[in-house]
């Protein structure tokens, strides 16, 4: 069996140790599921799917799975972006994701999220922010090139709290109780980082993403009889 570190091996970090404290505080208050930015009110197509029957709390952990692996890798892609520099075409790249988001309740959750997490972000960090739509994942990327942190952080992070926001909407949804809920996101952590690893090499005007069922349950939400959220 393989010992486990000891307690000092954790809290005694090398000198060298890359991540600033102060930035990764800001990091974890901003993809905490209770900043007010109305993430709470969208579940993204979600409700539609619970209400037809199609996703039950038994398939929800391989619907997240495969979440992660074409959404997931889609907007990681884009939150890579941001963080690398595209805030000098920021424009164009905010079109490119809004393109390969056909249903339009979805994409307008998208924007206005982006747009208010960007100027929550400018009031707390008293810094510029890009002119013009934006969508939460760049947003997102673009928060973490301004605080500092790594890219890979940076992203595994977004693609944690895109889950997590998902998981609080089918808790409202289907009868997922806090424990079970819990070990939803904790089983799904490899997922998370594999979607991060692969976007990791994808240009934003080569990514793409195939949920139909998704989509179309989106487009469909408006038409349900009794709306909880949004989207």
């Amino acid at each position: 069996m393989k010992p486990s570190r000891s307690f000092n091996s954790l809290i005694n970090k090398p000198e060298n140790e890359p991540t600033d404290r102060l930035s990764l505080l800001k990091l974890i208050q901003l993809a905490d599921s209770a900043l007010p930015i109305g993430g709470a009110a969208h579940s993204f197509g979600l409700e539609t799917l619970i209400a037809e029957n199609l996703i039950t709390a038994e398939s929800l952990p391989q619907f997240l799975r495969d979440y992660l692996e074409e959404t997931g890798v889609l907007e990681a892609i884009f939150c890579r972006a941001a963080y690398r520099g595209w805030s000098t075409d920021w424009a164009m790249l905010n079109r490119q994701l809004s393109a390969r988001k056909p249903a339009r309740e979805s994409r307008d959750a998208s924007l206005t999220l982006g747009r208010r997490f960007l100027q929550l972000f400018q009031t707390l960090e008293h810094c510029e922010i890009p002119a013009g739509d934006a969508h939460l994942a760049p947003a997102f990327g673009y928060a973490g090139r301004i605080l500092g942190l790594a890219e890979n952080l940076i992203t595994e992070v977004y693609l944690q709290q895109s889950t997590i926001a998902l998981v609080s909407a089918s808790q409202r949804l289907m009868p997922i109780g806090q424990q079970r809920a819990s070990r939803l996101i904790w089983d799904l952590k490899p997922a998370i980082v594999e979607a991060a690893e692969a976007s990791a090499s994808t240009a934003p005007e080569a990514a793409a993403a195939f949920t139909p069922l998704a989509e179309l349950a989106s487009m469909r939400h408006v038409s349900l009889e009794t709306r909880l959220f949004i989207s």
